[in-house]
C-alpha cells in the first residue's frame, strides 16, 4: 500500500510538472506567433530565415555538447535528415500563413495537429484510443471547421488579405508538425535528447540555408534592418530555441498527444493579444470555436486511458508485465522496434526458464501491472 501511495504521488507530481511545462511551451508558441505577426505587418516576409537562426543555435549549443561527449549516434543519421526537412517546411508553412490570415486563426487551426498525431500513433506506434478520446477530438475538429467558415465569410474582418489561403497553409503546416512531433517522440525515447536537438539543428540549418538562397535571397536584401525589425526577428528565434529545447522533455515524459493538447491554450493567449495589443475586433464565431475546442479538450482528458501507449525503451517492465498477463494468449505485437525486441526477449526467457522462476516472474509482473492500473 505504501509503495502504491508513493507511486501515486509521483504520478501526480509528474502530471503537474507536465501541465506546467505545457503552459510554458504554450506561451512560447504564442510569443512566436506575435513576433511573426509583427514582422508580417512590417512587410517582412521571410519565414525560412526566421527559423534559420533557431536551427543554428540548436546546432551550436547541443552540437557542442555532442562533441564534448564524443559518443556515436544512437539513431541513423538519415532519420534526422528527413526530420529536418519536415520540420523546416512545417515552420515555413505556418509562418507564411501570417501573411494571409490572422494570428487567432493560426493558433486555432494549429489544433489540427491533434487528430493527426492520434492517427499517426495509431498507424505506426499501434496506440489505441477509446471512444471518449475520439469524441473529444471530433469536437475539436468541429471548432476548426467553424474557424474556416468564419474566415471565408467574414470579409469585413481585418485578419488578413487571403484568410482561406492562410488557413490552408496552417492546416498543411500542422500536419507536418504532427509528423515531426511523433518522430521526435520516438527518437527522444529511443535515442537521446541532446543528440536529437543537435542533429535537428544541424540538418535544419542546412535545409533552411538552401531554401533561403532560393526563395528569400532578394527579400532579405530589401529589408531595412531597424530596431522594429530586429527585435521581433531575434525574439522569434529565442522563443523557438527555448521551445525546441523543452519539447523533448515533455515528449519523453507525457507523449506527443499531451504536447499538442497543452498547446491548445495558446489560442486563449492569441485572442488576448488580438484584442489588447492589436485593438482588433474578434469575430463571434471565434469564441464559439474556442469553446468547442475547450469542450473537446475536457472530453478527451476525461476519457479512459489508451489501451496501449507508444514504445519507450525505459518501460520494458510494463511491456513484460502485459506479456505475462496474457500468458495464455499469443505474444502481443510491439509498438516499436525497441518494444518488439524486449517482447521477444521476454518470451524466450519465459519459455526456457523453470516453472518456479516463471511463477515468481508472473506474480511480480501481474503485481506491477495491477499497481500501475490502480495508480
Amino acid at each position: 500500500m505504501a509503495n502504491m501511495m508513493r507511486f501515486k504521488d509521483f504520478w501526480v507530481k509528474k502530471t503537474l510538472v507536465g501541465l506546467g511545462l505545457g503552459q510554458f511551451l504554450s506561451l512560447l508558441i504564442t510569443s512566436t506567433g506575435f513576433s511573426s505577426s509583427e514582422l508580417a505587418k512590417k512587410g517582412i516576409n521571410v519565414p525560412t530565415s526566421q527559423s534559420f537562426l533557431n536551427y543554428v543555435l540548436l546546432a551550436i549549443v547541443y552540437g557542442g555538447i555532442m562533441l564534448y561527449r564524443r559518443k556515436p549516434l544512437k539513431a541513423k543519421w538519415y532519420y534526422y535528415v528527413l526530420l529536418g526537412i519536415v520540420d523546416v517546411e512545417a515552420n515555413f508553412l505556418v509562418v507564411k500563413a501570417y501573411q494571409y490570415t490572422s494570428i487567432t486563426s493560426v493558433m486555432l487551426l494549429d489544433c489540427w495537429s491533434i487528430p493527426c498525431v492520434m492517427l499517426l500513433t495509431w498507424l505506426f506506434l499501434k496506440t489505441k484510443y477509446r471512444f471518449a478520446k475520439i469524441t473529444g477530438v471530433v469536437v475539436c475538429v468541429a471548432g476548426l471547421v467553424m474557424v474556416v467558415f468564419s474566415d471565408v465569410h467574414a470579409g469585413d474582418r481585418a485578419g488578413g488579405s487571403k484568410p482561406s489561403v492562410g488557413d490552408a497553409l496552417v492546416i498543411a503546416g500542422a500536419t507536418l508538425y504532427a509528423v515531426s512531433n511523433v518522430s521526435e517522440e520516438f527518437l527522444v525515447k529511443n535515442a537521446d535528447r541532446v543528440e536529437l536537438m543537435s542533429m535537428l539543428g544541424l540538418f535544419g540549418a542546412f535545409v533552411s540555408a538552401i531554401q533561403m538562397s532560393i526563395l528569400e535571397r532578394h527579400e532579405l536584401k530589401s529589408i531595412h534592418w531597424s530596431s522594429g525589425a530586429v527585435l521581433p526577428f531575434v525574439g522569434f528565434s529565442v522563443a523557438m530555441f527555448l521551445f525546441y529545447s523543452f519539447v523533448p522533455v515533455l515528449l519523453k515524459a507525457n507523449g506527443s498527444t499531451m504536447l499538442n493538447l497543452s498547446l491548445l491554450t495558446s489560442d486563449m493567449w492569441a485572442v488576448l493579444i488580438r484584442i489588447f495589443a492589436y485593438h482588433e475586433k474578434v469575430d463571434w464565431m471565434y469564441f464559439v470555436a474556442f469553446a468547442a475546442v475547450c469542450v473537446g479538450l475536457v472530453i478527451y482528458s476525461g476519457g479512459e486511458e489508451e489501451d496501449q501507449r507508444p514504445a519507450d525503451v525505459a518501460d520494458e517492465d510494463a511491456v513484460r508485465s502485459k506479456h505475462f498477463d496474457e500468458e495464455a494468449g499469443p505474444v502481443g505485437r510491439g509498438t516499436g522496434a525497441g518494444t518488439s525486441k524486449s517482447g521477444d526477449s521476454s518470451r524466450h526467457e519465459t519459455v526456457t526458464g523453470s516453472s518456479t522462476e516463471r511463477e515468481v516472474a508472473d506474480n511480480k509482473s501481474i503485481g506491477k501491472y495491477v499497481q500501475g492500473r490502480k495508480s
